[in-house]
Formats: structure tokens, sequence, C-alpha cells
């Protein structure tokens, strides 16, 4: 019997997937809770087990397809053996490869008034999303679905024997003749992460009124309270004593005192919220993520440490859920370790405000009418000026500044 492998839920909001790599192939053999895939969302990578013991019988949809939430992945023939899977009736759905359809023909040149074109608001997603990305129109595409549907393959098949204006225009940045050192470049096509990345932080800067104040810190007070106290802290809590916990409480202490840091617009209203979930940017191989650390006003250092070292590992290791990502009230985003000197930070939608730290460097400031040498780092707050008003905003970072230069504050609540 075989048995259907859907797409899984994968978290509020996220209603699709891209397959971005199939982990076995037709005929395979397979154990229960055998990794058969890779979902990439536009938050997560995920692995989709087998939930029988089998062989595959088919391959539903190929690499690089858009795929929504309950649809079918793969049959699996449940308790048939790799051979007798091979020999399946299945294999005319296993996903043929995607090569365009040049000798397709088509029945009506695209400035022909006549053909009304492909129906793409209720065909399917994969071929909906590759004629949104191309930019080919849907008068240029000959649907060979039911009711004017377009498939995946017609829209390719338009691509190929259509030139395409529309498609330059949709892509303004490639140049549409050829270029002259094609021969060495190399073209990688944008993973969903990376493509959700742009997309929001380009939203971020259309929709907010987005505006940067600076201040600077002298980290010399809290240096040398970590030194005093980091191998007392590791050996008692089993957690290494960073800069980013004093910074968190630093932060939590700023937004209680100016509620709308820590809001949100939604709508015509002002949602104020009186919880304190801190995302922490956090820079992987695949793109930049940011990971929530829950009621972080309620962890002590250590727990803030570990909670930081936690979701850093799991970015790392690919493992951050969806509950790992949804929501944050404020971000912290620390350039810094990449030796970022000073930078305005992109505001991490829908919040209204993110702390950018870098790098701590030595320079001369005057103290106590004395030029001394100083380990001091710029700060940055962005912020979205429709809810938080400038006075807001300096009083915030200023806030920031005297819990990091005096630390016994945070120790106190004070």
């Amino acid at each position: 019997m075989a048995v259907e492998i859907k797409v899984p839920a994968l978290g509020e909001s996220v209603t699709e997937a891209t397959v971005a790599k199939w982990l076995v192939k037709v005929g395979d053999a397979v154990t229960i809770d055998q990794p058969l895939c890779e979902l990439e969302t536009d938050k997560v990578t995920v692995e989709v087990n087998a939930s029988v013991a089998g062989s595959i019988a088919d391959l539903a949809v190929e690499e690089g397809a858009t795929i929504q939430v309950g649809a079918v992945l793969c049959h699996i023939e449940a308790g048939a053996g790799g051979a007798t899977a091979a020999a399946a009736p299945k294999p005319a759905a296993a996903a043929p490869p995607p090569p365009p359809k040049p000798a397709a023909p088509a029945p009506a040149p695209v400035a022909a008034p006549a053909p009304a074109g492909a129906n793409l608001a209720a065909s399917g997603p994969a071929a909906r999303k590759l004629a949104e990305e191309t930019g080919v129109a849907a008068s240029a595409i000959q649907p060979t679905g039911k009711d004017g549907r377009a498939t995946k393959e017609d829209v390719l098949a338009a691509i190929a024997s259509v030139p395409a204006p529309s498609a330059a225009a949709a892509k303004p940045a490639i140049p549409a003749g050829p270029r002259s050192r094609a021969d060495r470049e190399e073209r990688v096509r944008m993973t969903r992460l990376r493509r959700t990345i742009a997309n929001r932080l380009k939203e971020a800067q259309n929709t907010a009124a987005m505006l940067t104040t600076f201040n600077e810190v002298d980290m010399t007070n809290v240096m040398a309270l970590r030194e005093r106290l980091k191998e007392d802290f590791e050996k008692k809590h089993g957690a290494r004593l960073g800069f980013m916990s004093f910074f968190v409480k630093a932060c939590i202490a700023g937004l209680k005192e100016l509620p709308s840091v820590n809001a949100e617009i939604e709508g015509d209203e002002l949602v104020y919220k009186n919880y304190y979930d801190i995302g922490v940017a956090v820079g992987t191989p695949q793109g930049l993520v940011v990971p929530v650390l829950r009621d972080a006003d309620v962890l002590d250092f250590a727990g803030i440490e570990k909670g930081i070292g936690e979701l850093g590992r799991k970015a790392r290791d690919g493992k951050l859920s969806i509950a790992d990502l949804t929501g944050g009230t404020f971000t912290i985003s620390n350039g810094g370790v990449y030796g970022s000197l000073m930078s305005t930070p992109i505001l991490n939608p829908p919040q209204s405000a993110i702390l950018g730290m870098h790098k701590i460097q030595q320079r001369p400031m005057v103290v106590g009418g004395e030029i001394k040498a100083r380990p001091m780092m710029y700060l940055a707050v962005s912020y979205d000026h429709r809810i938080i008003d400038g006075r807001e905003a300096v009083l915030f970072l200023v806030r920031v500044k005297e819990c990091i230069e005096d630390p016994e504050r945070l120790l106190l609540g004070v």
C-alpha cells in the first residue's frame, strides 16, 4: 500500500516551502523516521522523515520546487523492498527533469489580443511563483491544465519560446544583453532564506520612518568586572561570561523606562508589550537569523548566557525551530564580532527598534581633566520614528550607556 508523505505544518504564518534537497531516490528502501528531504522555508530548514518503512515509489515534486503545506511530497510503498519500488506503476509521477519545451507550439503570438492567457491566480504555487520571479506575462503562457490553469512546464515553455522584455523589466539589475566577462562569473540561485532576508530588510526601509541615533560607551568597568569574575562564573554556572548578558540587561532596563521602544504598530493601533523577548542576531553560513530569548527580563546573567549560547549553537548547526525565530520585541546585533566600528542596523519588522553593538577600540578620552586611553564602543539605535520620538530614542541609548558604564546598577536594579 502506497503511503503519502506530505509537507508538515511548519509554524505560524508559514504556508509554503521549497524542496531544497532530496535525500532519497525512487526505489530506495527507507526505515521509519529516516530523513527523506530537506525543506527550506523563509525561516529555517527542516527535514521530513518517513512515517513508515518501505521503499520510495515516486517523488511527486522536484528539487527547487515550491510546495504548499499539506501537499504530497512522495509515496512510500509500505513494506516493499527497493527493487519492488523501482517497478512501481507510479514512476510517471516522479518529478521529471525541468527542461523547458523548446518545441512547444505557440497557438497565438503574445501580442495577439484574443487569447485570455493562463489563469495564474488559480494555478499551482510552483507555476505562480516561477511566473512572478521571471516576470513572464500570463498572456504569453499557453495553459494545459484544467480551467486555464498553468503548470510549471507551461511557464518554462513560455520563457523559452517568447522574447522576455517583461522578464527583463521585472529584474532591472540583470542586463538584457550578454555580459562581457560571463566566463569569469558564477550564478547561484538565491536561497529562500536569503530572498526573505532581502525582502524583509527592504520592507523595513520602505515601511518604517527609520532613523538612527549614536552614542559611545566606556567599557572599562564592565571589562574589569568580567575579567575579575569570569572564572568563578564559569565554574559555578558552566557558562562563559560574555558582554551580551550585560547589554541584554541594560536594554531591558531601558525598555521598561521607555515602553514605546518595546512596542509596534499594527494597523492604526500601537501595541505596547509588557514582556521582553530579545532577539539576538546570529550570522550563519546560510545567512542572518535572529533567534529569540524568551522572557529575558526574568533571567539572571547565567540564564541569559546559557540561553544565548544554546541559540547560537542551534543556529550554526541549522537546528533552529520556527518557535525559536517567531516573535521578539527588540533585537540586539553585534557587528563588533566581525570588526565593525560603526554601522546603522536595519529594523527587524514588526519591531520598532534595534541596538547595534560594535568593536571595542582603545581611544583617547578626557577623564578627570586628563587624556587617557579607554576601551570605547560605539552604540547605535535604529528606530521607527512613527512610534518612537527622538527624545525617547536618545534617552533609551543613554540609559543603556549608564548601565554598561556602571554595571552595579544592573546588579542592584537601579
